[in-house]
């Protein structure tokens, strides 16, 4: 009997420690890594985060599984800026130039540089991207567009690129792998000008009798016409090379599961940037009409029919519960952005940022609070944080994670809070400094927060843009706010709390000494 005893318990002790031994495994396995970006989905765009008029079930399913953020940010709330951020773990307005970029403009991103996908190669991962760019190419405005373009997204860290250059609503309207367009004529060369007409291609403020979807007044998508729609800037040629919108999704959707399939017996790191639900709203026939929202709700139907895609394949090739799925969005919600798409007229109630004031463009949450679930089946546990945590801080965190150190110079804004995004922890980051749109100039107006209070200094901005239906958070007085009890920023706290404005208005001045 005795002897059963101790039998059994070695048994359960050897048990134990090979079970505990395989966890401890698990844990310090390098996770295949997909960054998914949406790109203008709102805070309330997401049945997960409380929208009633819409179903993103495959989304739900994620965060469900994972971590589902609930003071999660991007740096800027408008695309570029935010996006220069992510991948270089420094506050863009640090370094000039990185506004909304026009299509032709020169590569940002410094190329001697570490970046999320540098470190991601450094730990020895086969890394991709896939998707909008709108980081810039070449190493100057005037590009021959007819012959490979670099320096790009390769020489930034990335093995191998399946892009468009800037965004949908913007030329040249091609698609590029690695440094060529892809289905380039030789005999139809492609020009590209943002200030003058090239060519002969009609433009949407010449012949709006042949547009499929019309332009908003005054927000420049009146340019040249590809596939019925008007764009921002000038083009001529690569006729076959062009896109046709229904297709861009599906289109980015095969490349990434492409580069999915072939990488799935290594490391990987794909950077999966989605157009929706920016515009020209203009999703597959197989979702037009389906959301009762109008085309942009479609959009994001399509949006979360692509996410579930991708977890059906890792799911097939059996390697889900060891993949690291990252889906956030880089700025806030906008309706009205340049195409008379009834996004506002089918709203139909449906809240796209949720209580929050504001939108893309605006130093207001709605500006810069985003989505952003993280789901790691070998490791993290579900579960909803309100830990501060921003897109900014992945690169410090990421090398933690991976072992691999990089110079606080390399990034210097970049904070490691990878308890945090792993749902081990709710403290994540105490100071965020958030960036409105341009009304302002270049630069856009900044704000700060801290331990849930927010300091927005008064400024001479427009308040509202009457272009975009979007307040801006620009005021001729000081605004505070304690986002603890006030995260719709509906009660302005400054005249009540001076010195916690003194404090702030220090704060953010001391934090924002340029440094290039």
């Amino acid at each position: 009997m005795i002897k059963s005893i101790i039998t059994g318990c070695l048994t359960l002790i050897t048990f134990s420690f090979y079970s505990q031994e395989s966890q401890n495994k698990q844990i310090s396995a390098k996770p295949n890594v997909i960054f998914i970006y949406a790109d203008d989905l709102g805070y309330g765009d997401l049945s997960c985060y409380g929208a009633t008029k819409l179903k993103t079930p495959n989304l739900d399913k994620l965060a469900n599984q994972g971590v589902r953020f609930t003071n999660a940010h991007c740096t800027s709330a408008t695309c570029t800026p935010s996006r220069y951020a992510l991948l270089t773990g420094q506050y863009p307005w640090r370094k000039s130039g990185t506004g909304i970029l026009p299509g032709d403009a020169a590569l940002i991103i410094p190329t001697n540089k570490m970046t999320l996908p540098k470190l991601f190669q450094q730990a020895g991962y086969r890394t991709a991207n896939v998707g909008k760019w709108h980081l810039g190419l070449g190493d100057q405005v005037a590009k021959n567009w007819n012959g490979e373009i670099k320096p790009g997204p390769n020489e930034v860290g990335f093995d191998y690129s399946f892009i468009f250059p800037a965004t949908a609503d913007r030329v040249p309207s091609v698609f590029m792998e690695n440094h060529k367009v892809v289905a380039l004529d030789t005999n139809d060369p492609i020009q590209v000008d943002y200030s003058s007409k090239v060519g002969n291609d009609p433009t949407g403020k010449e012949h709006p009798e042949l547009l499929k979807m019309k332009s908003s007044p005054g927000q420049g998508h009146d340019n040249t016409i590809v596939n019925g729609i008007g764009r921002i800037g000038y083009m001529s040629g690569g006729n076959k090379a062009r896109w046709v919108d229904e297709e861009i999704s599906t289109t980015f959707l095969e490349k990434a599961k492409e580069f999915i399939e072939e990488n799935h017996k290594k490391t990987f790191f794909l950077y999966f940037a989605l157009t929706e639900p920016h515009v020209p709203r203009m999703p597959a026939t197989m979702f037009k009409g389906k959301s009762g929202l109008g085309y942009r709700g479609d959009a994001i139907l399509q949006l979360d029919w692509t996410v579930g895609q991708i977890m059906k394949q890792l799911e097939t090739l059996g390697i889900n519960q060891n993949t690291m799925v990252i889906f956030t969005s880089d700025n806030g919600a906008v309706l009205d952005d340049g195409y008379q798409d009834e996004a506002v007229s089918q709203l139909n109630g449906h809240t796209p940022n949720g209580i929050l004031r504001g939108g893309k463009y605006s130093v207001l949450e709605a500006g810069t609070r985003v989505p952003f679930i993280l789901s790691w089946p070998d490791v993290v546990k579900p579960k909803v944080s309100s830990g501060m945590v921003c897109q900014m801080d992945l690169l410090a965190s990421f090398s933690n994670l991976l072992e691999q150190p990089i110079l606080k110079e390399d990034a210097p804004d970049s904070e490691n809070t990878l308890e945090t995004f792993l749902g081990k922890s709710e403290k994540g980051r105490t100071i965020l400094i958030e960036q409105g749109g341009n009304t302002l100039g270049k630069g856009g107006t900044l704000a700060i927060v801290k331990d849930n209070w927010k300091f927005i200094p008064a400024n001479d901005g427009i308040s509202y843009d009457q272009l975009v239906g979007i307040e801006t958070g620009n005021a001729n007085e000081p605004q505070l706010y304690d986002l603890n009890e006030d995260l719709g920023e509906k009660n302005n706290l400054a005249k009540k709390f001076p010195n916690k404005v003194n404090e702030l208005a220090k704060l953010l001045k001391e934090k924002t000494q340029i440094k290039e």
